[in-house]
């Protein structure tokens, strides 16, 4: 049986602490973020899709913005200019 050694001070911090099986934990994982795979023409079309967003961000074409509704605002005022 091994020992586990928490300092107070960081469940403090983090308001506590769940200790579960790594069975469960995954479970849970699984459930909150699933998996999916793609193959043929729907994979490409994402790869492509992930490219020319790479693409732009490099180019400095993309938006930052705290929200997707700020973004959005920002979006139609630059394609209004």
């Amino acid at each position: 049986m091994a020992t586990i050694t928490i300092q107070k001070e960081k469940i403090e911090k983090q308001s506590g602490v769940v200790i579960l099986p790594l069975k469960e934990y995954r479970l849970l994982i699984a459930k909150v973020a699933p998996t999916y795979y793609l193959a043929g023409k729907k994979a490409k079309k994402l790869d492509k899709l992930v490219e020319e967003g790479l693409s732009e961000y490099k180019r400095g074409k993309t938006i930052k913005a705290s929200s997707l509704k700020k973004a959005i605002k920002v979006y139609a005022k630059q394609n209004r200019d």
